[in-house]
């Protein structure tokens, strides 16, 4: 990525006239008129100024051609800023200027103990992160798998969980510091798991009212909403009436269920009438995680869905959905098996697996699901752990069992059984006309269902949408494809996911708000990464601006961890 040297490093000073303002009261700036001119008069020099870019505010309304001020981690003025004075000058003409983006689905949280520099997302340009999502989060932590959690944990990071409720997590997350600014969901799974188990059977009384108080409990300590995976054990064994009870109790500020719904295939349409009707119930704000209709045959059921969520939203629930910008999914390879098979757990299941009386069963499952996405060249092995198993990343399960003369399931289940169950696999199951209209679709928002990644550590073959899913939105189906406008494109990335977690002061370029923003080149931005070699930055963005702070500068990401805990006050 190149770009002229900046020669406005230096301090330097500028004459005109401010169009926009901060907080007078905070001291930025005095208008005042002489011989019928305005002018300006600085008490105080800005820490940074974004001069010169075409100004995309993230509300949709068109660009303008403008400066930003900023000091103290905050926007101050917007506008005409030739006569300030400032620390840094950033040369942003001929660049666009936009909000940072808001992934509102993604997967980074614990991996911030690792890497806190998070860097497939921060160069994208994400400068906040929703964790906590598909009904799995990492905290509350207790139940009777506690000391399994804990084992598990002490063994991917090498040190002794810190935490065991949400509190807990978050501010381990502020001690440890991160590029980006950190959001979190209470997933129900998690919290079914702590008060309930692992087994497919409702809950007590008594468990009803330990969920409840967790749940409670998480939104108290900061949680922004509420999340759930329908389709991954054990928030698959939660009817209809327990979700729609336990979000009822949610306290109505936080009152968003973000749901990976029950089906999104052959059954996406009773799914989606679920997801409404629990949001009926309870008064939730819905959002639809990674909505797609996925497999061949179920493709025409995409413009239907989309139907229904806008059906509900003129009858006045609050209805949004998610996507990434792929025609791919990724999960664990354990989700193309029955969920009555992964009752109880891992142990549980790989021991079904090796069950006469099951095994026939599970097969026919299986292989009626792969047939659905077409063959098994649609399912491509993305991570392991085992060293010796690492061969198989980034190669489908046709490529692999054909070199190997080996039959596709048998070699699943073997590989599942070495690997103790994680095993994560992309599926090829969506069509870009599908994408499209979900994409285009004016509330949906869009989102990586991606973790952080770094092309240092190249562990696993991740789905490329962790490096390229906003420089892609913009790019292919922005730019390219003409599907809307960029300020739109811009407002689905930034402040509809703002207005949606009631983040006030972010997602916005205007005066009083945090200074969270990208800066890039509208022709020459797009993603790298692919599904053979994810592990590429996209191309064409140059500065990435958290709390004020450069955390992408010149196209290289800096040391700088500004990022904050956002926790709901």
């Amino acid at each position: 990525m190149t770009r002229p040297v900046d020669p406005t490093r230096e301090r330097m000073t500028r004459r005109g006239f401010l169009l926009a303002l901060g907080s007078a009261g905070a001291g930025a700036a005095l208008l005042s008129c002489a011989g019928g001119r305005p002018s300006v008069q600085m008490r105080e020099a800005f820490d940074l100024i974004v001069r010169g870019g075409m100004v995309l505010d993230g509300t949709g309304s068109p660009a303008f051609s403008g400066d930003l001020g900023i000091r103290n981690g905050t926007i101050l003025a917007v506008g005409n800023l030739e006569e300030a004075t400032a620390a840094r000058m950033i040369d942003a003409r001929g660049l666009t200027v936009c909000p940072g983006f808001i992934d509102i689905h993604s997967h980074v949280d614990l991996e911030l103990f690792r890497d806190p520099r998070a860097e497939s997302k921060v160069m994208q340009g994400v400068t906040t992160e929703v964790s906590g999502m598909d009904g799995d989060s990492p905290a509350p932590l207790g139940g009777p798998n506690l000391e399994r959690s804990l084992k598990g944990f002490e063994e991917r990071f090498g040190f002794a969980c810190p935490y065991r409720d949400m509190d807990g997590f978050l501010t381990a997350l502020e001690r440890n510091h991160s590029a980006q600014n950190i959001v979190m969901f209470v997933g129900l799974g998690t919290v079914r798991e702590v008060s309930v188990g692992l087994d497919d059977r409702p809950p007590t009384a008594e468990e009803m009212e330990a969920m409840k108080r967790e749940l409670v409990k998480a939104v108290e300590q900061g949680c922004m909403g509420v999340s759930s995976g329908l389709e991954y054990t054990p928030g698959s064994f939660a009817t209809t009436e327990e979700l729609s009870e336990l979000m009822r109790i949610v306290p109505e500020r936080s009152r968003i269920y973000a749901t990976h719904m029950r089906n999104e295939d052959d059954a996406v349409l009773e799914a989606i009438d679920e997801a409404l009707t629990i949001a009926r119930r309870s008064g939730s704000s819905l959002q639809v995680s990674h909505l797609k209709a996925q497999n061949r045959r179920n493709w025409p059921k995409q413009q239907r869905a989309l139907a229904m969520l806008e059906s509900a939203r003129r009858e006045g629930l609050d209805v949004h959905a998610d996507r990434y910008p792929y025609v791919a999914f990724s999960t664990g390879l354990t989700n193309l098996f029955p969920i009555w098979s992964r009752e109880g757990g891992t142990e549980a299941f790989l021991e079904r697996l090796t069950d006469p009386a099951s095994r026939g069963h599970i097969r026919e499952y299986v292989e009626r699901k792969v047939r659905g996405l077409g063959s098994w060249d649609a399912v491509m092995i993305s991570s392991v752990r085992l060293e010796d198993d690492k061969q198989f990343q980034g190669r489908t399960m046709q490529e692999i069992c054909y070199a190997a003369s080996a039959d596709p399931f048998e070699f699943a289940v073997e590989l599942l059984q070495r690997e103790k169950g994680s095993v994560g696999m992309v599926g090829f199951g969506m069509n870009e006309e599908g994408t499209e209209k979900v994409l285009a679709w004016r509330h949906t928002m869009v989102a990586s269902d991606g973790g952080a990644y770094s092309p240092s550590r190249p562990t696993s073959a991740p789905h490329p949408r962790s490096y390229g899913t906003f420089p892609r939105a913009i790019a292919l189906y922005q730019r390219e494809r003409n599907i809307t406008t960029l300020p739109e494109m811009v407002r689905k990335m930034s402040g509809l996911p703002a207005e949606k977690l009631g983040l006030r002061d972010r997602g916005r370029l205007a005066p009083r708000l945090a200074a969270d923003l990208v800066v890039f080149d509208y022709g020459s931005i797009r993603d790298r990464a692919t599904f053979e070699n994810p592990h590429q930055f996209p191309e064409g963005i140059f500065y990435v601006i958290v709390n004020g702070v450069p955390v992408v500068d010149g196209g290289e990401q800096t040391s700088a961890l500004p990022g904050q805990v956002l926790r709901r006050s």
